[in-house]
């Protein structure tokens, strides 16, 4: 019994007949709706005779009808208390932000109006200071999960990142980063939104961190068009609720199949800094870790004796090989012409068929087939070669991607591509891949900055993963099959290098005398750096 049907509607710019007359019919056809939510424009140009006829009782809407307020000076004048009211009979204005709660517990936030810069705002518009009084209304209540619906006129900006293409409408410049950020900490479970003129339904989007906090109930983003615009588009959408408060929490955490990364990830990410330095970090850490551990632990086989943490590790010797390899340095496989550093425990080589003419691998000496499976004084060698190779790529203006992939791998190949400053951010690589892995249905999350890889893979368990210079990590667990060139496709394409032709290295292999040139002028360059390396 709890379950109630409603409808949401786009500007409905005065065209009341038209509107009411669409939701009668739905009503004959399709039984009983509880109410009708009006987002963007609810008056237009033409209003005056029509909205008479309503005001003054002569006719009335269907339904309990729930509108927002003005979005530009014109509109003003039909909404005479700011703090919400009855504007006729079954219709009521909201009122510039609040929570409207339903009879039946449903959960309703809303903020009318379109953003502005000024404090304070003028009467069709919102500031920073009313979306930020409203999240702490909202966050401050005991136990607070999310709400049920947000109703907001402009749409969100970036609505469409990791989404469903959005259309005609650029989301990159359309709407309002204030309700991103609002969208992101309230968590709605459905987002009504209007003023461009289209219908949008966007994929549903996660909002929780994996791996990082448990499962959380989804949002469906739904843009709406204008009252019986001559092209179609969608203006009234139906839909079936149960508020939150009712639901068994399993079932409203079920995660769709076709959900996505949540679009406002990065004001979400900025939001968790701020409340991680409020936590101690380390408090973060140690419950990451645990987490982890507690999924995991009992998997492990045990060897008859609680072994605990308190014996010193012995040095584990790498794994004799079977077959010849290409990359251990001492075998004859080798191609010693590439080679351009050679450390105690790890070495560095140019890539055969590189990206990049300084694109390189950093690679263990011995054979080991992936960084979970190194002893502790590799790691510490293979960090000493990233931040000598984080300055090196600086001094010339690049930043470097540097990706493993342990999966149909031998030896273990860090491999190390660098990028110009000026052509990418960090969240612009972040994001590419993120974006393409997404398309190619490749779960790949983002893992705290101050966990290791060392603390989501098990040895000998499959995965990619993505580091960034700037310590930011990336981590797909390998299930089933993986492209075996994925990283490079990446870095390659358009968003990134934009070099699609080199996507795959065999078809960019140069003649032995050209390899041996360019490793020749890698070492000059990097001598200096090497210097640096702490012995």
């Amino acid at each position: 019994h709890t379950m109630s049907n409603r409808l949401a509607c786009g500007d409905v710019e005065g065209q009341l007949e038209t509107l009411f007359g669409r939701v009668r019919a739905i009503q004959a056809k399709s039984g009983h709706f509880d109410m009708l939510l009006c987002v963007g424009n609810f008056f237009g140009s033409t209003s005056e005779t029509e909205w008479a006829e309503y005001r003054t009782g002569a006719k009335k809407a269907p339904i309990p009808t729930y509108v927002l307020g003005a979005n530009d000076q014109e509109a003003v004048s039909y909404f005479p208390d700011v703090s919400g009211c009855e504007l006729a009979e079954n219709i009521t204005y909201l009122g510039r932000r609040g929570l409207y709660s339903g009879t039946s517990g449903l959960q309703i936030a809303y903020l009318s109006g379109t953003e502005s810069k000024e404090e304070p705002a003028p009467a069709y518009s919102f500031s920073a200071k009313d979306v930020a009084e409203l999240k702490t209304s909202l966050l401050s209540t005991p136990n607070f999960k999310g709400v049920d619906i947000l109703l907001t006129s402009p749409w969100p900006r970036d609505v469409g990142n990791f989404g469903n293409s959005t259309g005609e409408v650029d989301a990159k410049k359309c709407g309002s980063k204030l309700i991103s950020d609002l969208a992101a900490s309230i968590k709605p479970r459905y987002h009504f939104a209007a003023l461009e003129k289209a219908y949008y339904e966007r994929l549903p989007y996660r909002n929780h961190t994996v791996l990082q906090e448990g499962p959380q109930h989804v949002t469906r983003f739904i843009a709406l068009a204008n009252v019986g615009n001559t092209s179609k588009k969608k203006y009234l959408y139906a839909f079936s609720i149960v508020p939150m408060s009712l639901m068994d929490p399993a079932e409203l955490v079920k995660q769709p199949q076709d959900i996505t990364e949540n679009p406002y990830r990065k004001l979400q990410q900025e939001a968790q800094k701020t409340k991680a330095s409020l936590r101690a970090e380390e408090e973060a850490a140690c419950q990451f870790f645990f987490d982890l551990n507690k999924h995991q632990g009992k998997k492990r086989p045990s060897d008859g004796k609680e072994s605990g943490n308190s014996q010193p590790k012995q040095p584990k010797k790498p794994p004799q090989l079977t077959g010849p390899c290409w990359f251990c340095l001492a075998s004859p496989e080798v191609e010693k012409h590439l080679v351009v550093s050679v450390g105690t425990h790890c070495y560095l080589a140019l890539a055969k068929g590189g990206l990049l003419p300084d694109h390189v691998l950093i690679l263990p000496i011995g054979h080991y087939q992936s960084v979970v499976d190194l002893p502790p004084e590799v790691v510490e060698e293979v960090a000493k070669y990233k931040s000598a190779l984080k300055e090196f790529f600086r001094s010339k203006g690049k930043r470097y991607v540097l990706f493993e992939r342990n999966y149909r791998s031998q030896h273990l190949q860090l491999q190390v591509i660098p990028v110009p400053l000026d052509r990418c951010t960090s969240q612009d690589i972040k994001e590419s891949f993120i974006a393409q892995a997404q398309e190619q249905q490749i779960e790949l999350l983002e893992i705290p900055e101050y966990s290791d890889i060392t603390q989501v893979a098990r040895p000998g368990t499959p995965y990619f993963y993505v580091e960034l210079d700037t310590g930011e990590k990336l981590f797909h667990r390998i299930r089933g099959r993986f492209p075996l060139q994925f990283g490079r496709c990446v870095l390659s394409s358009e968003a990134l290098l934009s070099l699609p032709e080199r996507s795959d290295w065999r078809l960019c292999a140069a003649g032995r005398d050209e390899e041996a040139a360019q490793a020749r002028a890698f070492r000059r360059d990097f001598q200096a750096f090497e210097e640096a390396l702490p012995a």
